[in-house]
This record gives structure tokens, C-alpha cells and sequence, in this order.
């Protein structure tokens, strides 16, 4: 009995002396705990994932056939799964069925292009209709496109355009032959197809000015720098690599170089149309700006807004032309 009264007696002892420290202990093991199961309840239900390392994400998990180990962990994890290219999340779909949930049921969750360090430099923010996110804004552009840019009535109204110019390439070839010389067929359908957009367009060729000047290598330029790898797309710590590379400065150069073309282009026309007000025949930017003056929109289209525009019609209209013809 004496034995347990001291017993007691020191466990008292004990627990006045340390029960002061070990409350705050404590009720930082107990935040910890709920903090933890709030986050856990928190997280998005996300696909399995192959576990990842820092920095590099799964990319130690891709060899020299890419799509082949994309299917050989999508037969461990499943035809849905995350995988990580270094920073950048990406959702990886190894099942026709799940593709086409993606595209028909689930499209306009993933209908967005994704914003890399090009499209935002070189594409005024991401405002063209290609890199746009979906959204109000895009759905407006588009109605700018198809219903004013590229309605059938406009796109016959330049039907003569189309035919000089295919008879000029027609002839280049002809002349070529008959002289048992060579020719560059690849560089003839980006000429061709470029002076097609751009009469289209802006309302002339810029080769009767500039002969292979400034702005005959802009879509090239562009096309390049939009497939371009910059690493903090991918590795955000590592951003200064592309200044060290030249990559920067080399978006800045083509950005100076496609923004000054345009903007010559817009103030052109707009010194035109006021000699002019009723242009009897009208290319792109005729059309921008009047619907532009005329508050003829549901938002507010700016100069930067109407100069994205047209720069997807330039090069989009005439990279990827002339690239599907030479293929």
C-alpha cells in the first residue's frame, strides 16, 4: 500500500512537471494530423501516376521509343494515366474508347491549347483564334472568322486571285522545262501560297516591294519558333537556360520583325480607307476595321486583338499550305 501511494504520489509529480511541455507538443501533432487529412481530402481524383523524381517528373521513365514505354506503363497503370514531362502534368490515353470519350463527351474540357513561352510572346498573349483558351473571347473570334472572314461568298470572291496566282506557278514549271533546268518545287508553293494569303489578307504581294526581303521568311520563322523546345515549359527553375541559349532573344527578334509588319499593314489600310471609305474590293483587314470602327462586335476588339487575327490567317494560311501541297 505505501508502495502505490508513493507510486501515485510520483506519477502526480511527473505529470505537473511535464504536462506543461508536452501541450504544446502536442496540439502541433494533432493540427499536423487534421491538416494532413484536409489535404488529403482536398486532392483532385487524378489517374495513377508511375511514381515520380523532382525536377525531371517520369521522364526517366520514356527510352528511345518514347510511344512504346508510354505503352508498356500504360499495361501496368492503366489506359488513363498522369505522367509528368517534367513540371508539365499531362494526361496520357492508351484506349480507343478512352479517346473518344475525350473527344466527343469530355472535348470541351481539354479543348485548350496549352500556353507555352512561344504562343504567349509571339501570338500577342494567346488572342488568335488557334491558342485562345475556350471561352467567350474564342467564341467570338470564331464568329469573326467564319461568318465575316471566311464565308463562302468571300472565299469566291477571291477566286481570281487564286487562279493568277496558280497560273504564274503554272508557268515557272512550264519555263523551267522548256529551259532543262532544275527547279525548287517546295520554295515555288510557299512563294505561291504565300502571295495567295497575303492578297487575300492584306490586299497585295509583298514581293513586288520587297522582292526576298524582310518578310519572306516571317512564317518560316514563326513555324520554327512554335515547335521549338524552351525549358521552362517544362523545368520552370531552369528558365535561364533559354537565355542562355539565345531562344529569348531570338522570340523577341521575330515578335519585333512580325509586329512591325503588321502594324505597317493596319496603318496602311487605315490611310487608305480614308481616302477610300467604301474599298471595292476588300481583303481581311478591311473587314477587321470596319467591324472594329463600327462597334459592330459583343466585345471590344483591340489593335493587338486584330493584329493576333491576322497573324494566323498570314502564317497559318501559308506554312501549312504549301507544306500539305509539297507532301
Amino acid at each position: 500500500m505505501p508502495i502505490l501511494t508513493l507510486l501515485q504520489q510520483s506519477w502526480q509529480e511527473l505529470h505537473k512537471i511535464t504536462f506543461i511541455p508536452l501541450l504544446p507538443l502536442l496540439f502541433l501533432f494533432s493540427f499536423l494530423y487534421v491538416f494532413k487529412r484536409i489535404r488529403r481530402s482536398g486532392k483532385p481524383n487524378l489517374p495513377p501516376s508511375p511514381p515520380k523524381l523532382p525536377i525531371i517528373g517520369n521522364l526517366h521513365k520514356l527510352g528511345s521509343l518514347p510511344h512504346r514505354s508510354l505503352q508498356a506503363l500504360s499495361k501496368k497503370y492503366g489506359p488513363v494515366m498522369f505522367f509528368y514531362f517534367g513540371h508539365a502534368p499531362t494526361l496520357v490515353l492508351s484506349s480507343a474508347n478512352m479517346a473518344r470519350e475525350m473527344m466527343t463527351t469530355h472535348d470541351i474540357l481539354f479543348s485548350n491549347r496549352s500556353k507555352t513561352t512561344a504562343t504567349n510572346f509571339l501570338l500577342y498573349g494567346c488572342t488568335d483564334l488557334v491558342f485562345a483558351p475556350y471561352g467567350e473571347y474564342w467564341r467570338q473570334v470564331r464568329k469573326i472568322c467564319v461568318l465575316e472572314l471566311l464565308t463562302l461568298k468571300r472565299v469566291q470572291s477571291f477566286q481570281n486571285t487564286r487562279e493568277e496566282e496558280v497560273s504564274i506557278l503554272i508557268n515557272k514549271v512550264r519555263d523551267s522545262c522548256l529551259k532543262g533546268v532544275s527547279i525548287n518545287l517546295s520554295e515555288i508553293l510557299i512563294e505561291t501560297s504565300k502571295n495567295i494569303v497575303t492578297r487575300c489578307a492584306f490586299g497585295k504581294k509583298f514581293e513586288e516591294e520587297d522582292g526576298k526581303g524582310r518578310f519572306s521568311e516571317l512564317p518560316r520563322k514563326l513555324a520554327v519558333l512554335l515547335t521549338t523546345f524552351f525549358w521552362r515549359d517544362f523545368f520552370p527553375s531552369l528558365g535561364w537556360i533559354d537565355i542562355l541559349t539565345g531562344k529569348i532573344a531570338s522570340l523577341k527578334s521575330t515578335f519585333g520583325e512580325l509586329d512591325a509588319f503588321l502594324n505597317e499593314v493596319v496603318e496602311e489600310h487605315k490611310t487608305m480607307k480614308s481616302d477610300d471609305e467604301h474599298p471595292k474590293n476588300k481583303d481581311f483587314v478591311d473587314i477587321l476595321l470596319h467591324l472594329q470602327k463600327n462597334g459592330m462586335l459583343d466585345f471590344e476588339l483591340t489593335h493587338d486583338n486584330l493584329k493576333a487575327i491576322l497573324l494566323d490567317m498570314f502564317a497559318g494560311g501559308s506554312e501549312t499550305t504549301s507544306t500539305t501541297l509539297e507532301w
